[in-house]
């Protein structure tokens, strides 16, 4: 069964620290079954806060979504992005 991953970035503190993270962050995806379904487009918020940006990723399954995310390439850009 797909699972998915949605991003949400709720405001930018820091405009170069988010540019280092969005260079870095697409490399990670290499060598994993995603497809990026939604990447910082058109959205509006219908409840809750307002965000400026959302990013929504597609894997086949559970398993392969968590693999990716506790790769050892993942960490490289998410201290950047939790700043």
């Amino acid at each position: 069964m797909a699972t998915y991953i949605v991003f949400t970035r709720e405001s930018t503190r820091d405009a170069s620290e988010l540019a280092t993270y969005s260079e870095q962050v697409g490399d990670t995806l290499t060598g994993h079954p995603v497809t990026v379904l939604a990447a910082y487009g058109r959205q509006e918020v219908l409840e809750g806060p307002d965000v400026e940006g959302v990013v929504i990723l597609e894997f086949p399954t559970f398993e392969a979504a968590k693999a990716w995310y506790d790769s050892p390439a993942y960490p490289t850009p998410l201290p950047v992005a939790t700043a």
